[in-house]
């Protein structure tokens, strides 16, 4: 049964029945390895965070770099902000400066945002021996810069570094720097798991008595996911009675990422009914998600909870059963739509015939039991032998068709070749080796019969220019089909160079994106048959599309 409905009961007594969402990817997440970002994409990133509808969008440090600053500086005219607001990240002064004196408070000033994120030491080990300084002016610090930022006239958020490695090695210390934060009317005490070690129980027990201690003064968390908890640290800490959470898009974030947002806003909201987003944005989640994960130019996760491809895809033949007889309820723990995504039905050999005629469905092919039965055995053999579409739905779908009586009319392949020349040349600074590929195709094209050449940089693209060339002006939409991914993965090693491959094509017209799979020994003949899939299911779309 779906437990979309019953947060309110599912929450502790005590727990906030509202939370804002902090988000710092543009400043923790952008520390991720393999992340660079522009001013542009983090203008970007900024727009789709505020149509999903977070509170906080912490855009950089503004003083440590000219890219942070000038984000800043472009921000006002170029950000049109409906429900987020930007936050400027810094510092505390230096040990022994002063706050009027200090370029990082002169810079979150100068930033142009009301608000603004300070982080300091709360751990006496790194007062002593990271800033060389005693305790009383570690607390002096954080007190004399909330002060300074207060008067200025700006709201003021108060990161507690390494909080609770310093709370179980020093509480009285731990506590007195928030103290002299709160006492300088810091509007958030932010509890910060800076090394990602601490676990939940430790974490909402902390954060609860921290919240007892400072009664009606807000407190957040902010973690890191170093032991693999920060999702659930964050879930215990606002148990605790923590009202902010800060974490980024797709968990992105130093070494192994901060607290993953796409996971920790549906648990609160649709585990323990606590508000989180304005209504009718939670849906929004799947495609923001993957949008920024296009603008950081890394690929989502599929295992990702809620937002991942495979979050509710479904492949044992007990699951996909039972879902055709009572629907996601049986194996999904949340309705999909609910955050932006769909049920996923992935045939293979762990499948039955249930999940057959649900994934053909889903894919628009009309299949009888006949044809259900005969398909899944068929899958199963072809499984065996390395065949894998789970990834390649063009190519299961293409399969489905044929099951179902029908036959491609678009040309019938009665040979191919490709020869590949190679010579060593003379040693030269670029290089002193000449490859050249061709590839000659022959095929039919109703009762034409049609031979071409094709030179290419490679096998497969000697391959694709012959097999545009002998259906020239035939097909106009071949033009806008184009390859745009292609992956090759050996499926047995111990064979060496003798192993069979598994090769997946992606593929777009513009309209929607494919993928076709092909597996041989031989790798150009796998490449072959997931290219002729390919340029097969984009005309096939064409037409269906065109009508």
């Amino acid at each position: 049964m779906s437990d979309t409905a019953d947060g309110d009961a599912r929450r502790p007594p005590g727990t906030p029945t509202k939370v804002d969402i902090f988000d710092t990817t543009l400043r923790d997440g952008a520390q991720f390895e393999g992340i660079s970002l522009t001013v542009e994409d983090k203008l970007r990133i900024a727009e789709q965070l505020d149509w999903l509808g977070v509170r906080w969008i912490e855009g950089g440090y503004p003083q440590a770099n000219p890219k942070d600053a000038e984000f800043f500086r472009r921000a006002p005219t170029e950000l049109h902000l409906e429900v987020a607001e930007l936050v400027a990240f810094g510092s505390t002064r230096r040990p022994a400066g002063k706050v009027d004196r200090d370029p990082t408070l002169e810079a979150l000033v100068a930033a142009g945002t009301e608000t603004v994120c300070i982080v300091g030491k709360s751990w006496d080990f790194h007062v002593t021996e990271a800033l060389r300084t005693t305790l009383d002016e570690g607390v002096a610090m954080v007190r004399e810069s909330v002060a300074f930022l207060k008067a200025a006239g700006l709201r003021v958020f108060f990161d507690a570094e390494h909080f609770f490695d310093g709370y179980r090695h020093n509480p009285e210390y731990a506590l007195r720097v928030l103290e002299a934060a709160a006492t300088a009317d810091a509007d958030c005490l932010v509890l910060c798991d800076t090394n990602g070690g601490s676990l939940p129980h430790e974490v909402q027990q902390v954060t609860a008595e921290v919240v007892s201690h400072f009664g009606d003064v807000p407190i957040g968390i902010h973690t890191q996911n170093d032991s693999g908890c920060a999702v659930a640290n964050s879930i215990a800490a606002v148990i605790g009675g923590a009202v902010q959470v800060q974490g980024t898009v797709n968990g992105y974030g130093e070494r192994t990422g901060n607290a993953n947002l796409m996971t920790v806003i549906p648990d609160l909201t649709l585990k323990l009914g606590i508000e989180t987003l304005p209504p009718g944005r939670l849906e929004r989640l799947t495609l923001v998600s993957h949008h920024v994960a296009e603008l950081v130019n890394l690929p989502p996760q599929p295992a990702d909870p809620f937002v991942g491809a495979s979050a509710f895809a479904h492949k044992g033949g007990l699951h996909t059963s039972a879902l055709g007889r009572a629907g996601g309820a049986t194996y999904e723990h949340v309705d999909p739509e609910l955050v932006g995504n769909h049920t996923r039905v992935l045939v293979s050999d762990l499948g039955g015939r249930a999940g057959m005629a649900i994934k053909a469905k889903e894919l628009g092919v009309e299949l009888d039991d006949q044809a259900v039965a005969v398909l899944s055995d068929q899958l199963k053999q072809l499984e065996s032998r390395g065949w894998l579409f789970e990834a390649a739905d063009a190519s299961l779908k293409l399969l489905m068709l044929r099951a179902a009586g029908w036959t491609q009319d678009f040309f019938r392949v009665e040979a191919y070749r490709v020869s590949s020349y190679h010579r060593e040349g003379p040693a030269k600074p670029e290089g002193g080796v000449e490859v050249s590929v061709e590839a000659t195709i022959k095929l039919w094209v109703g009762d034409e019969r049609i031979a071409a050449v094709g030179e290419g940089n490679g096998p497969v693209n000697a391959l694709d220019v012959a097999l545009r060339q002998a259906l020239d002006g035939r097909y106009p939409a071949l033009e806008r089909i184009h390859l745009t991914d292609f992956k090759v993965r050996v499926l047995d090693g111990v064979a060496a160079t003798g192993s069979v491959v598994r090769v997946l094509i992606d593929s777009t017209d513009g309209d929607q994106s494919w993928t076709t799979v092909g597996v041989s020994e031989n790798i150009i003949e796998a490449s072959w048959q997931a290219l002729v899939d390919s340029i097969v299911y984009g005309l096939l779309h064409t037409r269906a599309h065109d009508g």
